[in-house]
């Protein structure tokens, strides 16, 4: 927990979405001294969650709501995040006016902005702040949120997300958040497949693969991917993080925003083809450095 999420006076909070990263940012709440009311669509799980940190399960996205002075989501997609926003059992319909609604599912921008213009049309805030540090950023409690917003909102949230932050920032208006995510996994793609290219020519010409690794990241090759992933990439082990079909899904959002925006995608349109191969090998659930996979076979 970082010195500001302690300094912060305790608030009532909601979480939807008890997956890979919620459960464990849902903790860090908690642990920060904040009620966590918690949703997720397998009730059991949030009926755990709140076995083992003292706060309470909801039935219902809306029920969690209630009361919270924020509310915060992970969830899957744009449909997930409508399903747990809108209607009768939503949270929106929930929260009190002068509530906030922090979204950290990885969605677009246009799904943000549409259920900004619906928080601010009830008296809500809403902020999208998709996030990136994968499970083990989200277990330590130091992701990166990547924020859109109103800065009033942000002001006030940015106190409480910093219970699983090392770093928040607000980078614009309604959507921001998202479009900065969308340039975070566009690198990411890129690098990734030139750390497995080059590692799979550093074996073909008999080199010592780790040594390699060992001098290059002392240099301007040098990549977060190559100093947490080369060792296990090299060992054919794939169960380190963010999945292929997850990254899939990030990839196709880039790549229709880009569609919109006009900007050219090629490298993330070529490695998305190489992600669907990694697919068809059956590594649907192997981490994004399956790349490596694809190469070898």
């Amino acid at each position: 927990m970082s010195p500001a999420a302690a300094a912060v006076q305790p608030r009532t909070t909601a979480f939807i979405g008890l997956g890979v990263m919620g459960y464990p940012m849902a903790g860090h709440l908690a642990r920060a001294g904040h009620a966590v009311r918690v949703y997720n669509r397998t009730a059991a799980k949030a009926q755990a969650f709140a076995a083992s940190f003292g706060g309470k399960s909801a039935a219902t996205p809306r029920e969690a709501a209630q009361g919270a002075d924020f509310v915060f989501s992970c969830v899957g997609n744009d449909d997930d995040l409508r399903c747990v926003t809108l209607g009768e059992a939503g949270a929106f319909a929930g929260m009190a006016r002068g509530a906030i609604f922090v979204d950290h599912t990885t969605a677009s921008a246009a799904v943000a902005r549409e259920l900004h213009a619906g928080a601010k049309a009830r008296g809500l805030g809403f902020l999208d702040a998709p996030i990136s540090g994968g499970q083990a950023g989200a277990e330590k409690g130091a992701l990166t949120v990547m924020c859109g917003g109103d800065p009033e909102d942000f002001a006030k949230a940015e106190p409480v997300i910093a219970a699983y932050a090392r770093a928040c920032r607000l980078m614009g208006p309604s959507g921001a958040g998202q479009l900065t995510k969308m340039v975070n996994q566009i690198a990411i793609a890129g690098l990734i497949q030139s750390l497995s290219e080059a590692l799979n020519f550093a074996e073909r010409a008999g080199l010592d693969a780790l040594a390699v690794v060992d001098l290059l990241k002392n240099g301007a090759a040098q990549s977060w991917q190559m100093e947490n992933r080369s060792a296990t990439m090299l060992a054919g082990e794939f169960e380190h993080g963010f999945a292929v079909e997850w990254m899939r899904k990030d990839l196709s959002i880039c790549l229709a925003e880009a569609r919109r925006n006009g900007a050219e995608l090629p490298v993330a349109a070529l490695v998305d083809q190489f992600y669907a191969g990694v697919e068809k090998m059956g590594g649907a659930r192997w981490d994004t450095s399956s790349l490596l996979a694809l190469l070898k076979r």
